[in-house]
């Protein structure tokens, strides 16, 4: 199925990432997304790896990992359509956190560090309105985790 441009826009409005953009704004971010496709198996990104892209996940799903120190995978999450990840390395400018494998044949929008320093010269409310939205998600995340760990906690404690 080939997606039409209001139909991009109206995936993209509904994600966390892009929320809150005027159309204007989608239209240039839109603009400097690349559409990648993985099949299932295929890593998209390693953990340690350079990483100066993000990712927004249009159609497939993903695992995302951790190796601890003795090698053994930790499996940290899944992402679906309407998910993003990748944007620690646009803020952070460190390499890869985890590893994310596509499970299922995958669709992503890859917006990279450059294209988002692009956006802030032409459109920073756009850009300002992005990383507000970055950090709430990542907000989230930490919120998520943080609750893992008090629950793992809480059953040692039993």
């Amino acid at each position: 199925m080939t997606l039409t441009a209001p139909d991009l826009k109206a995936f993209l409005l509904a994600t966390p990432f892009f929320g809150g953009l005027s159309d204007g704004s989608l239209d240039l971010l839109i603009s400097m997304l690349a559409k990648r496709r993985f099949e299932a198996g295929d890593t998209v990104v390693a953990e340690g790896e350079p990483g100066r892209s993000m990712f927004i996940v249009k159609s497939g799903r993903l695992a995302v990992s951790k190796r601890t120190s003795a090698g053994r995978v930790i499996p940290l999450s899944v992402l679906q359509p309407g998910d993003f990840f990748g944007e620690m390395t646009l803020i952070e400018m460190q390499n890869r956190s985890a590893t994310v494998v596509a499970e299922a044949p995958t669709v992503l929008y890859e917006l990279t560090a450059k294209n988002l320093y692009a956006c802030y010269k032409t459109d920073i409310h756009a850009y300002v309105i992005v990383l507000q939205n970055i950090n709430r998600e990542l907000c989230r995340r930490l919120r998520r985790a943080d609750n893992r760990l008090t629950s793992r906690q809480a059953g040692n404690d039993n």
